[in-house]
């Protein structure tokens, strides 16, 4: 099975389960320079909120958008602005990605951030 086909057949699994909870979903797309995260509505209709790289408030001090630090600085800027819009629990869609590295940076800045998983 091809690389990303066995990716979104996993993200497709995930996101099936997480429409059975019923809370606010945290997403993440990881391309080969950016990361970027979004939250989302119980039912997928709104973006609630959303961080990345390519904003300008979170690439100042970044050498580049595609390591670990600048993941950790979306996680926290995500958690920040969900919190804002009155989001404190979420379900971690990690779109097929495996938890490590750059996804599990996010995923731990976001808590620390303040938001529930």
């Amino acid at each position: 099975m091809e690389k990303k086909t066995a990716r979104l057949r996993r993200a497709k699994t995930t996101r099936s389960h997480i429409r059975d909870l019923g809370v606010a979903r945290l997403t993440v797309l990881r391309s080969g320079q950016h990361i970027y995260a979004q939250v989302f509505t119980a039912d997928g209709s709104k973006v609630l909120a959303s961080a990345s790289t390519v904003q300008t408030d979170v690439k100042d001090g970044l050498k580049n958008g595609k390591n670990m630090d600048a993941a950790a600085k979306v996680g926290r800027a995500i958690a920040e602005k969900a919190r804002a819009a009155g989001v404190e629990k979420v379900a971690f869609d990690r779109s097929g990605y495996r938890f490590h590295g750059r996804i599990k940076a996010l995923a731990d800045a976001a808590r620390e951030g303040g938001l529930q998983f």
